[in-house]
């Protein structure tokens, strides 16, 4: 007898009738009518509704495959219900087919379309292969207009953005997460980072819409994702990913709750902006500074930027790499003292309000942590009724109430902190400061700050060497 494996694929577009057990269902009785054995092993079920495609994007099939190329072969043929169920794009049918056929002697074989051993037969699979590739493109055609006048009406087409679930086909807002959004937008736009706001979520035990860790490419989809002042945002060529300016992007106004509203929409937006002059590229998942000059500082000859080498020096970037032909080599604990003491002649005469954060309590930080505190006070109630109802023995209940009560003391403690003013851990640097000049001259004060600092009150410094002259252009006054 022949031993055969099983491939089993069901689309979101299959019928009850080609489900999986019913496909195995089918394929068992076809092996048992042609005398073949199938053993629980070479059984090969994708997960429910993967596309047929690309092969590469099927797991069980390339393990399968894997497997079939295996010395000597496992299995003489590989049953399917349709051949549609082995590929749906001709050239992957062509390719894995003629594979298996010549390199392992395994013959692909469907339960509904038998074919013989004349050529007509090779005629027919040609046919049946093209029907159903010009099925699968019909069909993504088809669930791609659908979809984009979904989108004209203001109706999602995609899972929920975080702060939102779905409901009767529409978003609404999820209570638990909406406060995280909009302490993400105010926290950005008071000054952090999406570094900083990153780790301040992890930290605060946040997760993810898909329960992993934020980064700051999640936090900068939520602060780029205007779904969040009533929008619909969807590309027909596929995900957005982070080409926010890709221009196949199509937004349109949606019938859902505003999570944020237009200003605020605005400010993190032109935050963005000045980010991105400052540091370039995509500016708010910054680094923290190393030194104080760091990025700042510009060549008068090119234009490129100081960077420092050797640990003590700044050097043009660009005549590092052979493009400047003028050096700028300078101390950097030199050029940063010249650099304050220009600072401290413009500001003799006045003083300087450094803009950050407002002195505002964290209330959407606040919001969320009441809500975890009723979780655990629901989750209190739960296993005092799970005691009480002798489903959990007294051992049990003292120790699950213990990790609650410890929860419940640490969202107290981190909501005390909360509703405390405290401007110093929503911006970058103090957000009021007369003597801007002491505080960049301070041993206590880190670099990063110093250089956030310097950032607020600067736009560029442009170093001419061959005149030992520094050009500073304010942007705080």
């Amino acid at each position: 007898m022949k031993i055969a494996a099983a491939y089993i694929r069901v689309s979101t577009d299959d019928q009850l009738e080609y489900s999986p057990d019913s496909q195995l269902e089918k394929i068992r009785e076809y092996a048992d009518k042609n005398g073949w054995i199938l053993p629980a092993e070479y059984i090969f079920r994708e997960d429910e509704g993967i596309s047929g495609k690309k092969a590469e994007k099927r797991p069980e099939f390339m393990r399968m495959i894997g497997i079939a190329k295996q010395k000597p072969k496992p299995f003489d043929g590989i049953i399917v219900w349709k051949f549609s169920r082995f590929a749906r794009n001709r050239q992957d049918s062509i390719v894995y087919k003629s594979m298996l056929r010549k390199q392992c002697g395994i013959e692909v074989v469907s339960v509904t379309e038998q074919l013989g051993d004349d050529k007509m037969s090779i005629l027919v699979e040609a046919m049946i292969e093209a029907m159903d590739e010009y099925y699968s493109i019909n069909l993504a055609e088809e669930v791609r207009r659908g979809m984009n006048e979904k989108v004209s009406r203001g109706e999602p087409v995609t899972a929920p953005a975080f702060g939102y679930r779905i409901e009767k086909k529409g978003y609404v807002v999820d209570p638990d997460t909406a406060p995280v959004v909009r302490m993400i937008f105010h926290d950005f736009i008071g000054g952090m980072g999406c570094r900083a706001i990153a780790d301040k979520l992890n930290a605060m035990g946040i997760r993810t819409k898909r329960g992993g860790l934020w980064e700051n490419r999640t936090v900068e989809y939520i602060l780029r994702n205007p779904v969040y002042i009533g929008k619909i945002r969807w590309n027909p060529k596929g995900k957005t990913r982070r080409n926010f300016q890709d221009p196949n992007l199509k937004i349109t106004d949606g019938a859902h709750e505003h999570l944020i509203d237009d200003e605020t929409w605005q400010q993190a937006q032109n935050q963005f902006q000045r980010n991105k002059r400052k540091y370039g590229k995509t500016g708010g998942g910054k680094k923290p500074a190393e030194y104080p000059l760091q990025g700042l500082v510009r060549c008068e000859s090119c234009g490129a930027t100081l960077t420092r080498s050797n640990g003590t020096y700044m050097q043009c970037q660009a005549y590092a790499h052979g493009k400047c032909h003028v050096s700028h080599s300078i101390s950097a604990d030199k050029l940063e003292a010249m650099i304050l003491s220009a600072i401290q002649e413009t500001l003799r005469c006045r003083s300087l309000e450094i803009p950050g954060a407002e002195s505002w309590p964290r209330q959407e930080e606040i919001q969320w942590i009441d809500r975890q505190i009723q979780r655990e006070e629901q989750k209190l109630a739960r296993i005092r009724e799970a005691y009480e109802n002798g489903i959990d023995s007294l051992e049990e209940y003292k120790e699950a109430k213990k990790k609650i009560n410890a929860r419940m003391e640490q969202l107290a403690a981190e909501k005390s902190a909360a509703e405390t003013v405290n401007t110093q851990a929503l911006s970058p640097m103090p957000p009021m400061y007369t003597d801007a000049v002491s505080l960049l001259r301070s041993p206590t004060v880190g670099p990063d700050v110093k250089n956030a600092l310097l950032r607020c009150l600067l736009d560029k410094i442009v170093f001419d060497r061959k005149n030992n002259r520094i050009e500073l252009y304010y942007s705080a006054l």
